[in-house]
């Protein structure tokens, strides 16, 4: 067997093998979920409850490993973060913070994460929808 075929080989059994370790894709209960005034509500849905929700809509892709390993650590780290489903479990202080966290990562362009919006272009925010989130994180 030539030395490329045995390579191409062995790529395909490590990612046969790979498929074994499964994270967990979980949604757990909403809690306490935000609440907003709808056409916030419907912005934060359609761009952020993926990686900031219990409410997440797991793509076909989360399913294949290596990518899987990765879309579950996206979402548990987005979750720790900011989780728009136990919303009313935060302090009134930690609330704050997180609404001035939001204003200043859509103001500069850091969420949706860059890598994010390729496969999911809904997500990604009009000048007017930046706005709209910003103006209504400052209202804190």
């Amino acid at each position: 067997m030539k030395r490329g075929t045995k390579i191409a080989l062995g790529v395909v059994v490590l990612l046969v093998v790979m498929q074994v370790v499964r994270p967990a894709r979980e949604n757990p209960a909403v809690t306490g979920d935000l609440v907003a005034p709808p056409e916030v509500k419907s912005v934060l849905k359609k761009a952020c409850y993926d990686c900031h929700s219990n409410e997440t809509v797991w793509p076909w892709y989360s399913n294949v490993a290596p990518v899987s390993w990765l879309v579950a650590r996206d979402v548990n780290d987005g979750r720790k973060h900011l989780n728009f489903s136990v919303w009313d479990s935060y302090e009134p202080g930690r609330k704050a913070h997180k609404l001035e966290e939001i204003e200043g990562e859509v103001s500069e362009g850091e969420m949706p994460m860059a890598i994010y919006v390729p496969l999911h272009p809904e997500a990604k925010l009009s000048d007017a929808e930046k706005k709209l989130i910003v103006d209504w994180a400052k209202q804190r």
